[in-house]
């Protein structure tokens, strides 16, 4: 049986224009740092292609490591998280829930390239809400609430730990329609 975190493909390709439009709005960041490097604005790219069902499922599964491989190749905090926001967008064909972690990373590179805005990441999860329509969220709200279940990125891994588990939180919390808490 697969992963709740998992999603259809049909919702799966509904995330993954919404997970590449979080990943889009910071990719400035990674390619101030590695202007000639494409390969975080290609998965981002396929990411959008997947989800007009340009492209399949395995296909993108093979090559979805390929924005992560970018994060190594800058430096600065926000820049890495851009290049991981990237990755996560397109690892949405293979596992539903990488759209709250493109959405997280974008979240975190947004708080880390203006840390003298206090709510500068928070600021990024509205905009990502505002973006995210009926179908979006709905795809969403079928995922399992973070650290419920082992089975994928939602688990027990980093989208669950520190800074990005309180995104995914709060993201989660926010889709549901629930009141966050501080």
């Amino acid at each position: 049986m697969p992963s709740p975190q998992s999603l259809t493909e049909a919702d799966r390709r509904i995330v993954a224009g919404w997970a590449a439009d979080c990943a889009e709005r910071v990719l400035p960041l990674f390619e101030r740092e590695a202007p000639t490097d494409g390969r975080a604005r290609d998965a981002i790219e396929r990411a959008r292609a997947f989800s007009r069902g340009e492209l399949d499922a395995a296909g993108q599964i093979r090559r979805r490591f390929e924005a992560g491989r970018a994060a190594n190749a800058v430096t600065p905090a926000a820049a890495v998280a851009a290049a991981r926001a990237a990755a996560q967008a397109s690892g949405v064909a293979h596992m539903g829930a990488h759209a709250l972690g493109a959405a997280a990373y974008a979240a975190r590179a947004a708080g880390l390239a203006e840390p003298c805005l206090q709510d500068a990441a928070a600021r990024e999860r509205d905009r990502q809400l505002a973006l995210a329509g009926d179908e979006v969220r709905e795809a969403l709200r079928r995922l399992p609430a973070i650290g419920t279940d082992t089975s994928g990125p939602l688990g027990p891994g980093l989208l669950a730990r520190g800074d990005l588990g309180e995104h995914v939180r709060a993201l989660q919390q926010a889709i549901a329609g629930a009141t966050l808490t501080p």
